[in-house]
């Protein structure tokens, strides 16, 4: 049995083909959850309760995405001059990474993912990161992993390099998060949870998982997480 991935989607008020709003998700993304042997559903934002939603899959992925509005964590947006998400779109991505936690659904979180799961676990984040010495916004740089980590176990490796493009980082961590990864300039680039089965970086693994072996990994992982868990039930 192939594990059902429900990757959260964005809505988009232009889709090409389409006259009115879609939603949609990453092509990589979606294309790297089915080469690690799981089957991606895109799961649109709604209003709905998520637990029945949820409780139909083995595993989520929180993919990147526009930004949290600062004002899920007690921030403003007086002088932000970037994208935001859309109101329903931030309230459900927070809903599904609180009920996921708290389920023990296999996750595994993106960039923008992982901002959501630190803001609905009570952290808070960095809305307009300074530009350093490494390229977050858009290029690719190194990332310490901790030895003995999770992620460092999955990937094979304590220094990966990775596919950035953001300009939000997590501050305060959420309850139960840990630092497992962290940039040259101190960047937080992955944290673990103390005892939910969740994988979640801060780059764009899907963007080279199909030319580089432990940026797949992440995703193969994830799925051998949602196998594991429907085993066990």
């Amino acid at each position: 049995m192939r594990p059902l991935i429900a990757v959260t989607g964005m809505p988009s008020s232009q889709v090409k083909g389409l006259r009115r709003r879609g939603v949609v998700a990453a092509e990589k993304v979606l294309e790297a959850v089915f080469r690690a042997g799981g089957d991606p559903v895109i799961l649109p934002p709604t209003s709905r309760p998520v637990g029945p939603l949820l409780a139909r899959f083995d595993g989520v992925l929180l993919p990147g995405g526009a930004d949290v509005d600062p004002r899920r964590y007690g921030g403003s947006r007086r002088g932000l001059s970037t994208y935001t998400a859309e109101d329903i779109q931030d309230v459900f991505d927070l809903a599904v990474a609180r009920q996921v936690v708290a389920d023990g659904i296999p996750l595994f979180a993106i960039c923008r993912g992982m901002q959501v799961l630190n803001v609905a676990l009570g952290g808070d984040l960095i809305p307009d990161l300074a530009e350093t010495c490494v390229p977050h916004r858009d290029g690719y740089h190194r990332v310490a992993l901790t030895p003995g980590s999770r992620t460092a176990k999955v990937m094979g490796s304590d220094e990966v390099v990775v596919s950035s493009y953001h300009h939000q980082a997590i501050r305060r961590l959420g309850s139960g998060l840990t630092v497992t990864g962290r940039a040259i300039d101190d960047v937080i680039e992955v944290v673990e949870h103390e005892h939910a089965p969740v994988l979640a970086v801060q780059w764009h693994p899907e963007d080279n998982a199909d030319l580089v072996a432990e940026q797949q990994a992440l995703f193969t992982a994830h799925v051998d997480m949602a196998r594991a868990a429907v085993a066990a039930a």
